[in-house]
């Protein structure tokens, strides 16, 4: 069972945005499935960094990585378990893991 919260964070220069992804309590993947959870931002994915940070039960804030037009940078115990699709024609980002 797979139970996280998570937080979209987003900034550029000296500006940031946040949008939070509001999902069901838990989500459950079975062992070799994976989770795909997608998020529309009211942003320019072009303009904005894109960050996710996750929240497991009873523990602090982790980050997972950050994405942008041309690069990703992931922590590195989770960059084989994580990825980050950005889709600027419909303005949605997607955690893959």
């Amino acid at each position: 069972m797979f139970s996280v919260a998570l937080l979209l964070l987003l900034a550029a220069g000296s500006c940031v945005k946040c949008e939070q992804l509001i999902q069901p309590a838990s989500v459950t993947v079975q062992p070799g499935q994976r989770l795909t959870i997608t998020c529309q931002v009211s942003y320019s994915l072009s303009i904005y960094l894109t960050a996710w940070t996750r929240q497991p039960a009873g523990k602090g804030l982790e980050w997972i990585g950050v994405k942008y037009t041309g690069a990703s940078y992931y922590k590195v115990s989770l960059k084989n378990k994580f990825s980050i699709d950005l889709d600027s024609s419909s303005n949605t980002v997607t955690l893959n893991g």
